[in-house]
């Protein structure tokens, strides 16, 4: 069975009722796909600037990239291409001076590796996948962990649609780190760097967003 991105599972709820049907039932038939939730290859130029300069808490990381495709986009002629990194170096623009230590834990933030087979998870019988870009690992009083994801799509996310990223990054948390650490609420946040929105689980919790991940899954699985 193929697994399911939280994109595609956005995708999905904006079908019709006939697309609906052959979406879910072509999820038994394997094919390879591609694209991931970060919005595959097309937008990797700003996600992967933007996930360093996080890490590292570094602007001068985003700015040399600018720099860098900037001239790849003067040197080549083809549109497609000039669009992506027109796109990309749009988004770079808005975080080159951006404050990523309003992400960071004050006190011992340490990313730690994590493990490509952790990515999927089984909700309702499905393979979910959750990316996030960085898992990291704090301490107050207690041994605490989050994670952040950066989105990107091309006109953007709704909110509630963004809570779905945020939604099955906690789950991905509870799963594969609960036993060892406390989850913080607040550092388990989705990114939609298009639209500069972000939303924490604590955020869901405290503002009641709705969550659809399981009842859009539900209605995947009826439909198969």
């Amino acid at each position: 069975m193929n697994k399911l991105s939280i994109k595609s599972i956005i995708d999905f709820r904006k079908k019709s009722d006939r697309r609906k049907k052959t979406f879910a039932q072509n999820l038994q038939i394997e094919k390879e796909k591609k694209e991931t939730d970060g919005g595959g290859d097309y937008w990797v130029i700003c996600l992967s600037a933007i996930s360093n300069a996080f890490k590292h808490n570094d602007n001068s990381i985003i700015i040399d990239k600018i720099h860098e495709f900037e001239a790849k986009y003067e040197n080549t002629d083809l549109k497609r291409t000039k669009d992506m990194y027109e796109r990309n170096i749009a988004i770079l623009y808005k975080y080159e001076d951006y404050d990523f230590s309003r992400w960071i834990p004050k006190v011992n933030f340490q990313t730690i590796k994590k493990h490509r087979p952790d990515f999927l998870l089984n909700i309702k019988g499905l393979q979910v996948e959750a990316l996030p870009h960085h898992v990291f690992t704090f301490q107050d009083e207690n041994k605490e962990i989050g994670a952040i994801w950066f989105i990107a799509q091309l006109d953007g996310y709704e909110r509630d649609e963004l809570a779905m990223f945020t939604d099955i990054l906690h789950r991905y948390l509870e799963l594969n780190f609960s036993k060892k650490y406390i989850i913080n609420a607040e550092f388990c946040i989705a990114v939609d760097v298009v639209n500069q929105i972000e939303i924490s689980y604590a955020q869901i919790l405290k503002d009641n967003i709705p969550l659809k991940l399981n009842s859009t899954l539900e209605e995947i699985r009826k439909l198969m």
